[in-house]
């Protein structure tokens, strides 16, 4: 089977990279379009207050990308200020863009799911009371982990550093799209947002999936999918190794 990963562009590409270099055929089909936010001001705002923080906490890699694509020149991360990750996509990200390892609090490597109730299980024996934390994220998202600190008594703030939207397909995504349709049976998806499955059911209104695998890496995408009319529906944790190997029994 050839797996469709749905990823936005800028991780598509390291997961196919890690599926084809187990061996696997691997093609990026990104269903979640990554923009700029509208107004940077907020951001620039953030940077110049981030040394009031306790902790700021990085949704996603992209979070990180666009946060630190706009940080003003000559400020540097804060070494008393935690970065908060929820799994190893973002860690890596953050590492890449010079904030020090040992600021970094996220989930055990061996946790079920790198998601926000994992994170939260990772730094909630801080004394949060009186703390400000700063949530970065696109226009929405992490409410239960921000209600999480706020029950602790922790003063929160969003930013919102980008903006998801719906994919614009070029020639090639079109193509593998129209052969995934056509020979469902050949592909597999790989979904790690909801977000991906619905953009989909918007790209092809009618279309049955009933025949199509999926392959998803929460139990709440794995909903999603089945809602949509997948029949063959597996899960897998959200690492590269774990999601090879279970490409590899289904296959």
């Amino acid at each position: 089977m050839r797996v469709l990963v749905t990823r936005p562009a800028g991780q598509a590409v390291e997961w196919v990279e890690g599926l084809q270099a187990s061996g696997l055929d691997a093609t990026a089909l990104p269903l979640i379009g990554i923009e700029p936010a509208a107004d940077p001001a907020p951001v620039l705002a953030a940077w110049h207050a981030l040394a009031e923080y306790m902790m700021v906490m990085f949704v996603s890699p992209n979070a990180a990308a666009h946060f630190f694509a706009l940080r003003p020149e000559g400020l540097v991360w804060p070494a008393h200020v935690l970065a908060a990750s929820p799994g190893p996509g973002t860690t890596a990200a953050l590492q890449r863009l010079g904030v020090p390892a040992a600021a970094i609090a996220q989930p055990r490597p061996d946790a079920v799911q790198f998601d926000s109730e994992s994170l939260w299980q990772a730094i909630a024996h801080h004394s949060w009371a009186g703390a400000r934390v700063l949530i970065v994220r696109g226009t929405s998202g992490r409410d239960w982990f921000a209600a999480r600190l706020t029950e602790q008594g922790a003063s929160i703030d969003l930013v919102a550093a980008y903006r998801r939207c719906a994919p614009r397909l070029d020639a090639a995504g079109a193509a593998t799209l129209a052969a995934a349709l056509a020979d469902p049976r050949a592909h597999l998806w790989f979904f790690s947002s909801s977000e991906a499955i619905d953009h989909l059911a918007a790209l092809c209104p009618g279309a049955s999936w009933a025949r199509a695998s999926a392959l998803t890496t929460h139990p709440r995408i794995g909903a999603r999918a089945r809602a949509l009319g997948f029949t063959r529906v597996a899960e897998a944790r959200p690492s590269l190794a774990a999601v090879t190997a279970c490409i590899q029994s289904l296959a």
